[in-house]
């Protein structure tokens, strides 16, 4: 469920200890026929009928240092496995709420929580810890040039402390998603833009966030590519990852059938 207006009470629920090598990725689930449950010999504890929003805004407001409101009394709720676009005019404040989500930009006031946590209170190793769980699409990719698509995309496992086995598990199936592959060994300057996009969504997801963040990934792209890069997204969903997109594509949102919001005036009001 997806609410603008009265964002929830929640509680930090305490996640369950498990290996990093025995965890099973996301995309790992897309790519194979089946997905096999793992055995327990301990009985899971019931779920809670009420489980806290994996975002929350509350009367958020921001102005700018010369005196300009960027955004005012903005309210947002989205629960595990929601898809959120946000529209508006280019300037209306898009990308500064993204920002504020994974904690680049500080509200001047209010309150962000995410996955239990208020990120506007969280500095140094403790907001980097956060953002591991949350991965970031970029409309200008930021790829590192002299790396390869392959090396691009393990750089953020090497960065979150995983070994060489678990990345070498995980790197050719998260490739596989993108339809990448067979560029494992290429360079950014040797792809597409639609080819760049990709692995951007690859570096994202490879470490399986629970949230996915998209900053206009299309604004650079042609219909086609458009398309594809979409078709991961909607995909990314399907098993359970939430995702908000900021975009300027009418045409893919009157397509695709997800909640839309849009920001104008500094406000935030429900499209659809």
């Amino acid at each position: 469920m997806i609410s603008i207006l009265s964002p929830k009470a929640f509680k930090k629920a305490a996640p369950k200890p498990r290996r990093r090598e025995a965890t099973q990725p996301l995309v790992e689930r897309m790519a194979e026929a089946q997905t096999h449950a793992q055995p327990t010999s301990q009985q899971s504890p019931p779920a809670d009928p009420s489980p806290a929003p994996i975002i929350s805004i509350s009367q958020i407001s921001k102005t700018y240092p010369n005196g300009t409101p960027a955004l005012q009394d903005i309210n947002l709720t989205l629960n595990k496995g929601d898809f959120l676009f946000i529209t508006g005019p280019s300037g209306a404040g898009k990308s500064t709420l993204l920002k504020m989500l994974y904690g680049q930009e500080r509200p001047t006031s209010g309150h962000i929580h995410i996955n239990g946590q208020e990120i506007t209170r969280l500095k140094g190793n403790r907001l980097a810890m956060l953002r591991r769980r949350i991965g970031v699409i970029f409309q200008d990719y930021k790829l590192i040039p002299r790396r390869t698509v392959a090396e691009n995309v393990a750089f953020v496992l090497h960065a979150q402390g995983y070994s060489r086995k678990e990345i070498d598990r995980r790197l050719p199936l998260t490739l596989k998603m993108v339809g990448l592959q067979d560029k494992a060994n290429r360079f950014p300057s040797q792809l597409s833009g639609g080819e760049q996009q990709r692995a951007s969504i690859a570096r994202a997801v490879v470490g399986t966030p629970p949230l996915l963040l998209a900053d206009e990934p299309t604004g650079n792209l042609d219909g086609d590519n458009a398309r594809q890069v979409f078709s991961i997204l909607r995909k990314l969903n399907s098993i359970g990852i939430t995702v908000v997109v900021t975009t300027h594509d009418e045409m893919i949102v009157r397509q695709l059938d997800y909640p839309v919001v849009q920001i104008r005036d500094s406000r935030l009001y429900n499209i659809r």
